[in-house]
């Protein structure tokens, strides 16, 4: 099919100005103004590389709560006049930073410039956009949490702050067994990569990451992954329970479809995911896809009975070069920039409950696990495991992107959430209709156990390359801007569109011990 061709545009698409402004879906987020760096320098010997170097970039931010992740409960028919309103909310904050990059004059002469001119006006606008919200739930009888008025302020940050995650490994390496939904977690106030207190910046092609202290040499990184979680194709279900696997070939995306668009997380709007997805599957997906639509898609699934949508983040070698999307919303102007690698390999497997059978999953069930914004938020939300191949049974990395020895490749392993509540094919925050299995393989709450999608993509990725404080030619995930391209933010988005016949067939041979495909 080829890149999705859009005829049906929302009149919200927030625009972006510049290309580390940062754009968070729901309304928060953390801008993150480079005002001094320069995308796609080359080096002095005048070959076409990246560094993602220390420079003297002063680096401003504005923090604001993600209001989006607090929504519990939005009425069916309120729910695309949240969205408008939730879209809006990241239209201010793109204006807000519009402000604070274009007036470093001013700043310098006024210490109050930034709160009277910028963040307090964004309070305001913020407050009547929220407001809307609160409107649109009621009017069609809806309850309104009266706590999300409170969300309305923004804080600013000075470069050198840093909260988040600078590094480390993930220490249970495979799969979430956490015994309840992912949480919403707070805001969380990062600032950016804080190199030792300088307040100085590694920049990245793109001017908003990755840095050196993102990378980690794996062969110099101790084993922490838990065998036998569902990792890399092991059982899940140890010798009890459901223990039958179902196989799914879609392809890699060979035929590159691609959009910026999220209809999980923001149907309607164009650009809402702000950043690139690879799409394998269902071939119709795009913010203005309908349940209808995509149930009457094509597929790249060698099954034809798997209509079903697999999306997830797209990930870039930033050598210098450009591609098809450096001047576009959600690539080059949001800093997502360099060369996309497609999948060398991309294993789409179904996995049973160790504890019991699994039953069907219902039509049209989304799921989206991990969270994009995780350098942000916090990381209550984060489901990421980073390895290479002849690795992945000993390290799983969360906090840093592996650089893999000679012959070896970067695998991304995502492991989705398999408890459902019985009832709803998505929520307000799109997460609490689902769960993890508790440890011993039980679904908490009255949940039902469903079969488990597991996603692993490996990718033939050229070794980056660590010198002085540098990485060289760095590979990143596409992330929100402000995010900064941190692996922690990776994450995994399914639609459930399986024929009826093919789904009982897979929930048949996963409750019976067989492998299917």
């Amino acid at each position: 099919m080829g890149r999705n061709t859009r005829k049906r545009r929302s009149s919200v698409t927030t625009k972006v100005v510049a290309a580390s402004a940062a754009l968070a879906l729901g309304g928060g987020g953390l801008i993150w103004a480079n005002f001094y760096a320069s995308a796609n320098d080359s080096n002095s010997s005048g070959q076409n590389s990246t560094y993602a170097a220390t420079a003297g970039a002063q680096v401003a931010t504005i923090s604001c709560p993600d209001v989006g992740q607090k929504l519990t409960n939005v009425p069916d028919r309120a729910k695309q006049g949240v969205a408008t309103e939730l879209a809006n909310l990241d239209k201010q904050i793109t204006e807000a930073y519009t402000r604070l990059a274009s007036t470093r004059q001013a700043q310098a002469g006024d210490s109050g410039f930034v709160q009277n001119a910028i963040v307090g006006p964004l309070k305001e606008k913020r407050a009547a956009t929220i407001d809307r919200i609160r409107i649109d739930i009621q009017r069609v009888g809806g309850q309104f949490n009266n706590q999300l008025s409170q969300l309305a302020a923004c804080t600013t940050q000075a470069a050198n702050t840093n909260a988040g995650q600078a590094g480390g490994q993930q220490q249970n390496g495979g799969q979430q067994q956490n015994g309840g939904q992912q949480q919403n977690g707070g805001q969380q106030q990062n600032g950016g990569q804080n190199n030792g207190g300088n307040g100085q910046q590694q920049n990245g092609q793109g001017g908003n990451g990755p840095v050196a202290a993102d990378f980690v040499d794996i062969t110099k990184v101790q084993g922490n992954a838990q065998l036998g979680v569902g990792q890399n194709g092991l059982p899940a279900n140890g010798n009890s329970g459901s223990r039958g696997t179902f196989t799914s070939n879609c392809g890699t995306n060979q035929n590159k479809n691609h959009n910026t668009d999220n209809v999980i997380v923001a149907p309607g709007v164009a650009n809402g995911a702000h950043h690139l997805h690879d799409y394998v599957g269902n071939q119709n997906n795009d913010a203005f896809a309908s349940d209808q639509e995509l149930a009457g898609a094509g597929t790249s699934c060698q099954n034809q009975g798997d209509k079903s949508s697999y999306f997830w983040p797209v990930i870039r070698v930033q050598d210098g070069t450009q591609d098809f999307d450096q001047n576009n919303d959600g690539g080059g102007k949001e800093g997502n920039v360099g060369k996309i690698l497609l999948p060398a390999q991309a294993q789409l497997k179904f996995v049973g409950n160790k504890k019991g059978n699994v039953v069907a999953m219902p039509t049209a069930l989304r799921i989206i696990t991990g969270d994009a914004k995780a350098f942000v938020n916090g990381n209550a939300n984060a489901n990421v495991n980073w390895s290479c191949t002849g690795f992945e049974n000993k390290v799983q990395l969360e906090n840093q992107y592996p650089i893999c020895p000679q012959g070896s490749q970067v695998v991304r392993t995502t492991n989705f959430q398999s408890c459902w509540d019985g009832k709803n094919i998505d929520s307000a925050n799109h997460r609490t209709h689902v769960a993890f299995a508790q440890a011993d393989g039980t679904c908490a709450n009255g949940f039902k156990a469903i079969p488990q999608l597991q996603v692993r993509l490996v990718y033939n990725v050229p070794a980056p390359k660590l010198q002085n404080g540098t990485v060289v030619n760095p590979y990143a995930v596409d992330t929100f801007p402000e995010n900064l391209h941190k692996p922690i933010t990776d994450h995994n988005d399914f639609i459930n569109f399986f024929s009826t016949n093919l789904m009982n067939k897979m929930v048949n041979c996963i409750n019976t011990g067989k492998k299917c495909k």
